[in-house]
């Protein structure tokens, strides 16, 4: 396991110095004896809506844009490296990863596979997306 521990200011005043210690008690804890696969599904039953992309991803950005400004949802966005993506699971509690790691970025919402910027548009426009957000509690429903 891994923790954060926070010491004082630099003596420059520039800053401040992390290191990473042995522990068991910290809410920031990582298993490092965790694999790929079992980190991502955690991360997925963990977050209600949760985005994983790729460095440089600009879809990404466009997924969270619209989470934020048309829902007022703030995803959680995890980078994955080039050889973790193909772990991803494919589909709605499938337990087989997806051979080529399938689109990018890939959105969860409640643990169920979205798909990327595309399917989230269509769901949106379809008027679906709303009520699946308030399904799997990630807004509650809006009166107007």
């Amino acid at each position: 396991m891994q923790g954060v521990r926070r010491y004082s200011p630099l003596t420059d005043g520039g800053g401040v110095t992390l290191e990473l210690a042995t522990t068991t008690n910290s809410p920031l804890a990582i298993d490092v004896t965790e694999s790929t696969e079992m980190r991502i599904r955690r991360l997925i039953s963990e977050n209600t809506v949760v985005i994983f992309t790729r460095s440089g991803c600009c879809m990404c950005h466009v997924m969270k844009r619209l989470l934020l400004s048309a829902v007022s949802v703030h995803p959680t966005v995890i980078q994955l490296e080039e050889e973790e993506i193909a772990t991803l699971p494919d589909g709605a509690g499938a337990g087989d990863a997806a051979e080529d790691g399938g689109e990018m970025p890939a959105m969860y919402i409640g643990g169920t596979r979205v798909g990327g910027l595309e399917s989230l548009v269509a769901l949106h426009l379809s008027g679906r997306l709303v009520p699946k957000l308030v399904e799997v509690g990630a807004i509650t429903e809006m009166v107007l």
